[in-house]
């Protein structure tokens, strides 16, 4: 069981503040244990690329291994590759770079209390992690996006490399637990995010505009929300498309609203700082993703009283969102249906303020409270 000082607990992310969900998670996370009276450092293995602002007065510490980004990891593929002897010096020059990385790990994790918990938040990150000296500490590895987005990318081979020996291995959803464990692992668990947010008040709905936020990427699926958008909003002049945020492609997404003539309707408001208030300041909430973990953007939205739209990406969104009972979900990449799911609710005072009510009432499943002594047990569990 804890001790009555709490536990020293170590989140190990690829970048302690770099921008981004996972970063905002690990700093939810880190202040909600921090409250809860553990000893929290984030620890970072590369610097941040686009750096986030968590504040001066942190209730955690960080660190981060690296100066500088270390180069990309190679390996001769072909026989004649061998002979690459630039590449070759890169990858002894990494090498080396990981293992005083890690060595640096090892004098952190041998200075910790034996009720101790590592906590490896990416598989990245794990690779630095694994290299280390963990013995007599639990390591609870965790995947924040869906099986079936890890199972399409690069990073499948190293989840199931790295994470298998982990003593727990925490998924989003049961159903990706449920997943990861017909693929063989046998170490899984089931971890929801917790809500970001927790207003005292709804959104008072009267606000005509459809708001969302993200990063401005191909996975997030801003151009098929415009076209949806250019679907509807004829129907509906006096209502504005509000995107908030930044990213690679900003520019396309501006070209792409300009050549569907609803350039006048969609507000690109850029980057915020004030996520309750941005989201306060719409009606309905859309998220568009063509792949998804557990969003916590779809979990403010409806903390703040909002109904959503959403593509069915990925099962962390079927858990937040209840079809037809607090938001609606379309088919992923079905924008004739995300269109129709829109004017429904822009076309229904009465429905948009039902469906926000009852996401706002049901979004509490998620609350930090529930979150933090699922998280007490996962310590318990792995210290027994």
């Amino acid at each position: 069981m804890t001790t009555s000082g709490g536990r020293n607990v170590y989140i190990v992310c690829n970048s302690v503040d770099e921008m981004g969900g996972l970063t905002r998670w690990a700093d939810h996370i880190a202040r909600l244990l921090a409250a809860a009276g553990h000893r929290i450092e984030i620890i970072g293995i590369t610097p941040a690329g686009t750096r986030a602002d968590y504040g001066a007065e942190l209730p955690y510490t960080t660190r981060t291994l690296y100066t500088e980004h270390p180069p990309p990891a190679w390996r001769a593929r072909r026989p004649w590759q061998h002979a690459n002897l630039k590449a070759r010096a890169r990858q002894m020059k990494r090498d080396a770079g990981m293992r005083a990385a890690a060595d640096e790990l090892t004098r952190v994790f041998r200075a910790a209390p034996a009720d101790s918990v590592i906590v490896v938040a990416q598989v990245w990150a794990m690779e630095w992690v694994a290299l280390a000296d963990t013995a007599g500490l639990p390591v609870v590895a965790m995947s924040h996006e869906s099986y079936e987005a890890t199972r399409a990318s690069g990073r499948y081979a190293r989840v199931k490399r790295f994470f298998a020996n982990a003593d727990r291995l925490l998924l989003l959803t049961h159903e990706d637990a449920d997943a990861w464990a017909v693929d063989g692992l046998t170490n899984v668990g089931y971890m929801p995010n917790p809500m970001p947010l927790e207003p005292a008040e709804p959104a008072d709905g009267s606000a005509k505009t459809v708001v969302s936020l993200g990063r401005l990427s191909y996975e997030k699926g801003y151009d098929l929300l415009l076209d949806s958008w250019a679907r509807i909003c004829g129907r509906h002049p006096d209502w504005t498309l509000r995107i908030h945020g930044t990213g690679g492609e900003e520019a396309n997404l501006r070209k792409q609203a300009a050549d569907l003539g609803i350039a006048a309707s969609v507000d690109f408001a850029g980057q915020t700082s004030d996520v309750e208030g941005a989201l306060k300041a719409g009606s309905v909430f859309a998220l568009a993703s063509r792949a998804e973990g557990f969003p916590l953007s779809l979990l403010e939205a409806m903390a703040c009283g909002l109904p959503s739209v959403a593509f069915d990406c990925a099962p962390g969104v079927r858990e937040i969102v209840r079809d037809g009972v607090d938001g609606l979900l379309a088919v992923t990449g079905n924008t004739r249906q995300f269109a129709d799911h829109l004017d429904a609710l822009l076309s229904d005072a009465d429905r948009r303020a039902e469906l926000g009510a009852r996401a706002r009432a049901d979004v509490g499943r998620f609350s930090p409270e529930a979150v933090v002594a699922r998280w007490e047990k996962v310590f318990d569990l792995v210290h027994r």
